[in-house]
Parts: structure tokens; sequence; C-alpha cells
């Protein structure tokens, strides 16, 4: 990339430290970042309307004349109303400016101007108030783009068309690439992108910028998957499950059987197995990690399993413990909780091979802890993590398989894009006996029948959660847990054994809950979002959830997933108070659905990708235009032409591919090591 786009935003002229610090507001820091904060879309100046014919209660672009300037009156202390009277060949419109003398001033008698504004009246009497005036030869595809305080439409179109003088002509896709694929110049898109000159050019700068961001990534991906010709030792020699298999109480479902040995045939190749492995809610992905560890156990090579938070670290560790015990192998549990001295104990009996399973959170990726013969590495909850952090674990071995757990339904569209470097395994079936979940959607005028339903639940011997978006009072008519909790103690559930539980409580505060909840000493727990995953307590039958309209669907779904883990009806009651058509579709969504896969699929049709995980740590890249749900033939076009380029040069090391390097190192800066 030219180095004059990677100034500062301020040293473009106007912007000072103040316009700045709102550029930063909206990300955007460097010219090129400005380049890059393309229009969300246009105001379509090019065809006017004569004034006769422009629709009332309708935006219209109105080219007219001014006939009369009226007196400017006050109509209360901070309006002040400028009335003006256009015409063309078919009628008269009276314009209405509020507070704006500079504009009302600037408009002469005798002159022509485009005004665009809703128009209002009758069809005799036409009006348009508080119009935005242009002059005639502005009339064009006008740009509009996202904003925030103090920063106007205006201001950046100003500052991006002195940007657009520094652009030069070099670019990174190669001409045979462009002509092949009727693609015009980066020169060309930046400036069609942001000033089109009709909606054609628009369109194919759009096109061309977007072929261009899934071209750099497919790119970026394809080397990730060339880094899979890395050749590990840590190949199985043991497949036999048998003993495994005899000292479980239930039988594995077919689709848990075909993952495990997926996994195993990845395993015995000189490769190591990279493998993502989707679930929905209980179909007991765990059950294929708890598998791999002992058949590497049985090859005296070490297992690691990274979990985001140190409740579900300590429910794996629990899972794994009760499940290979029973085998002599041995499990350990590492966390950022534990006493230095336990910390110690536990990394000395990992280095000399004493531990065969550690379950963990990021302590895992600390330099002190170090393996004897590191052959699996296993993270689970992987929207969470960073690629990085992934691959910062496995290089605590020589080059280990990798397996990738995910409760996260993720259409597989979407997994392919975010998890390219990965092979895909689906477990479709629950375990035989998992009931259905009935859901619910109601109003808050109807919690007190909801919270008679859990008092019923309660009184039969079952457990229940109450899930709240906020710690504490915030803005709005969010419910906070702590002020919540308190009145549902002393009201609806005074008779019951009530706990919380959220992420500001200290760790051991926090296991102490979840220990008295799984043992049945507490019967309601009213809780954050922090009991999201991992928590499995079969006797928990009801979940109702607060302000269900604050969450995305995928969220509402894990959420749900919290009960109907045992062999009892459970029931998931959304409380909102939006009524508005498209919250309305999405509770329908999950009362007539418990496919996780469709309510992926539906919410990222609603939000789209940039937010179906609710956070930046999916490692979905940067896009700044390209969308992978409307795209999705680009992306399999450019998945093509990537790996056609890298078979013809692996390194990109051909002086037509060298633009590659930095578009990739700016896109892939968490795989700068790695490309």
């Amino acid at each position: 990339m030219q180095s004059e786009l990677l100034q500062p935003i301020d040293s473009l002229q106007g912007v000072g430290v103040k316009r700045a610090e709102r550029y930063q507001r909206l990300g955007i820091d460097s010219v090129c970042a400005l380049l890059q904060h393309y229009p969300r879309n246009y105001l379509d100046l090019t065809t006017t309307i004569p004034v006769a014919l422009a629709p009332v209660d309708a935006l219209s672009p109105i080219l007219a004349t001014v006939t009369q300037k009226g007196t400017p009156y006050t109509v209360r202390k901070g309006l002040t109303l400028y009335p003006v009277t256009v015409g063309d060949h078919s009628g008269n419109l009276k314009i209405t400016i509020f507070n704006n003398h500079y504009q009302f001033n600037s408009l002469q008698p005798g002159n022509t101007y485009l005004f665009y504004g809703k128009i209002t009246g009758t069809l005799r009497n036409r009006q348009m108030n508080s119009p935005q005036i242009f002059l005639p030869e502005d009339a064009c595809l006008r740009p509009i783009y996202s904003l925030t305080d103090g920063l106007t439409n205006k201001m950046i179109i100003t500052n991006i068309r002195q940007a657009l003088t520094m652009v030069d002509d070099s670019d990174i896709i190669p001409p045979s690439i462009r002509e092949e694929y009727h693609l015009c110049s980066y020169h060309t898109a930046l400036h069609q992108i942001h000033f089109p000159s009709d909606w054609k050019a628009a369109e194919d700068a759009r096109r061309r910028l977007i072929f261009e961001e899934l071209l750099v990534w497919q790119l970026g991906l394809s080397l990730l998957r060339q880094k899979r010709t890395e050749r590990t030792h840590q190949l199985l020699s043991h497949t036999d499950l048998s003993p495994f298999l005899a000292t479980l109480p239930f039988s594995l479902t077919d689709a848990q059987t075909r993952v495990i040995r997926e996994c195993i045939g990845d395993c015995l190749k000189s490769h190591p197995m990279n493998r993502l492995v989707q679930g929905d809610v209980g179909s007991g992905k765990t059950m294929v990690a708890a598998a791999l560890c002992y058949l590497m156990a049985q090859d005296h090579m070490q297992s690691a399993m990274m979990a985001p938070t140190e409740i579900l670290a300590m429910q794996h560790y629990q899972t794994l413990s009760s499940l290979l015990a029973p085998l002599s192998i041995s499990v350990g549990l590492l966390t950022g909780s534990l006493k230095k001295k336990e910390k110690e104990q536990l990394r000395d009996q990992l280095r000399c091979g004493q531990l065969s399973v550690v379950v963990g959170t990021h302590a895992l990726l600390q330099k002190a802890t170090v393996f004897d013969n590191l052959g699996l590495v296993i993270t689970d909850e992987q929207h969470r993590f960073g690629v990085v952090q992934r691959k910062d674990l496995a290089a605590k071995g020589k080059h280990p398989h990798m397996l990738v757990m995910s409760a996260t339904p993720i259409p597989r569209t979407l997994a392919l894009i975010l998890y390219g470097d990965l092979s895909i395994s689906v477990i479709d079936e629950l375990p035989a006996g998992r009931q259905p979940i009935q859901t619910v959607a109601i109003p808050p005028s109807k919690r007190h029948r909801a919270c008679s339903f859990l008092r019923q639940r309660m009184d039969e011997g079952r457990q229940a959660y109450i899930v709240c978006p906020a710690i504490e009072k915030s803005k709005g008519e969010t419910v906070s847990l702590l002020e919540y909790a308190k009145t549902l103690e002393s009201t609806e559930f005074q008779n019951y054994r009530v706990g919380i539980l959220h992420g500001k409580m200290p760790p051991a505060e926090k296991e102490e809950q979840m220990t008295k909840f799984a043992n049945g000493d507490i019967q309601l727990l009213i809780a954050t979002t922090v009991i999201e995953v991992g928590i499995d307590i079969p006797n928990a039958t009801v979940i109702m959830i607060e302000n269900a309209e604050l969450y995305g669907l995928s969220q509402l779904h894990q959420l749900r997933g919290r009960v109907g883990r045992g062999r009892f009806p459970s029931t998931c009651i959304l409380v909102s108070s939006l009524a508005t058509p498209e919250n309305k579709m999405r509770m329908q969504t999950l009362c007539h659905t418990n496919d996780g896969f469709i309510v992926a699929e539906k919410d990222l049709e609603l939000r789209g990708p940039g937010s179906f995980f609710g956070d930046r740590q999916h490692g979905l890249p940067p896009f700044h235009i390209a969308n992978l749900l409307k795209d999705m033939d680009l992306v399999t076009e450019c998945r093509n032409i990537a790996e056609q380029i890298l078979k013809r040069d692996p390194g990109l090391t051909a002086k037509e591919h060298r633009g590659f390097h930095q578009a990739l190192t700016s896109m892939f800066s968490y795989y700068s090591n790695s490309l």
C-alpha cells in the first residue's frame, strides 16, 4: 500500500484534534481507513421530479427557481423559520428553512437550485421543510456515510475528496485477473465507490472491492491450509476404543461414533489433524474429546483442552475425570485462580509426563506451562478465541493434532469462511432420552404467571434459571441482576433457595455457587450470560430470559440449552417488551424450532456475519465492504482463484503477486507469523 495512505487522519486539511477524535469513534485513524469507510447508500439526485408530480409524504428531488424570499420569524425561543417560495414550469413549492440563516442568505432570487426533502401539504399547496439544498451541477449519486456526533456527511465528503487525490495507479490484483474477471482498477474503484458517475459504475466499483477483500482472505486461508504439509510424529498406534466404551453407562450415538472415526483417521496420517467438530447444544462433543484423550494416553501422549471460562473448564475437568479416571488416566485442571503452589505442582507433573490430560483456561498459554509430549490440542467454544491462541497452544508441542469444538451452530457456508483451514465434522444427532424444549415468548405483564410456573416446577423437585442482561442498574428498562434478585427473594421466591452468579464475582465464589446449584442446595439461580456455555445440570428444567430482545438468536439458543439436559420435560420462557415485527419474528423462530442450525441461519440472515457471534473474538476478518451472506458466490469464485494462484506461485514471489503480501499482513495480522 502507498505510504501516503498510511498517514494519520489528521494529516488531511481541516482534520484537527477534535475531528480526528470523532473519526476515531468510527474506527478511522488513517487516510487509508477513511477511503475504506465506504458509503452505506447513495442519495440519487440524477432524476428530478416536477413540483406538481412529486408524491405527498415522500422524499423527492426538486429542481426549482427561487421566486420569493419571505421575512424570517421566530415561533418560540430558539426556533426561527425562514420562508422561501420556489417554482418550476408545473407549479410552486413553499420551502421552510429551520434555524439556518446562512442557508437562507445563500439562496438568490432568480437562481435555480436542487431541493431534496419530503413533500407535505396538498396537491395545490405543496410544502417542504428543512430540505437539503444543492447546486444544479451537484445532481449526481451523492454518497451517504455512517456518522457519529460532530461529524457530518459534508465533512466526510470533503476529506475523502482530498484523500482520493493521494491514490496512485498501483493495484494488487494483476492485470490478467482483472481482465479475465472484468474488474476495474483499484484507482477507478475507489473513485467510483465514493462518487459514482451512475449506478452501474457504483456496482462495478463495489464488485471490484468485494472481489479484492475476498481474494486476499481466501489466499490467506489457502496459505494456512498449506501449513498442513508439516509432518507430525504424533501418530496413533492404538485405535482400540473398546476399554473406554466398556466403562460408559450409555452407548454413543451413530453421529458421535462417525465423528470419532473421522478424527482417528486424521490422527493416523503424517500431517496433524485440524478438525472442527460442530454440534448442537447437548449433542455430546465432549465424548468425542474424551475418546481421543484416551487413545492419546495409550500412546503416551498428552492432551490439552482450553476453555474460555473457568466455569466451563471446571465442567470439562469434572466430565473428563469421571470418564478417564476409571481407566487410570490422570486429568488436571489449570486455571488462573489456582494458588501458586498448586500451579507449580501441576506444571511439574505436565513437564515430566506424569499428567496425561490437562483442562484449563488461558493459563495454558503461559510460558511456564510446558508439556513433555503434547499430542492433542482441544479448544472449546472456538469462536471465543482468536486463531493466534489456538496456534500458541499448539506451539507447545511438535505439530500436535488439533480438535476445535463449537456448540454454537454455524451455517456450513460461514464455517468454511471462518475455519477454512480446518476439516469440518457435524454431530447432527442428540443422545437418546434428551427432551425437546418448549419455548414460549411473553410480555413483561405475564411475568408473575411465569414465576408461578417456575415455583410449580421447583415444588416438583426441579431447578430453574433466570437470566438478566446486566449486573447493576443501567439506563432504560434493562433488568439488572442484583436489584432483580433482591426483589424476587423477598416476593415471588421468598420461600425458595435462591443464588446469584455473574462474571464480576471472585472465581472461588462463582465455583461455590455452581457447586451448590449442581448439588441441589440452590433451587433458583439468577445469573447473567456467564451460564451460556458448559453448565450441565440435568435437574434444571426451566430457564426464564429477561430482555430477550437484547440477545442474538444464537445466544438465546445457547442459553436455552442450559435446560433439557436430563429426562424431564423442559421449558424456556423469553420475556420481551419489544413489539417490533423483527423482534416478533426472532421470538417466533425460537418458539418454532429447537434446531440450532436453523436458528443460526436465521440469525445470520437477520444480523449479518459481523454481529453473528456478538463479539470480535471469533476470527472473522475485518471486511469493509464484503458481506459473507450476500457475496457467497464470489467467495467460492475467489477460493478457486486463490488456489490456482498458489498452485502456480506457492510463495507469492512472482512480481505480479507481491502486492498481496502487505494486504495479507494487514488482514491477517493475527496470522502474520504463519503466512
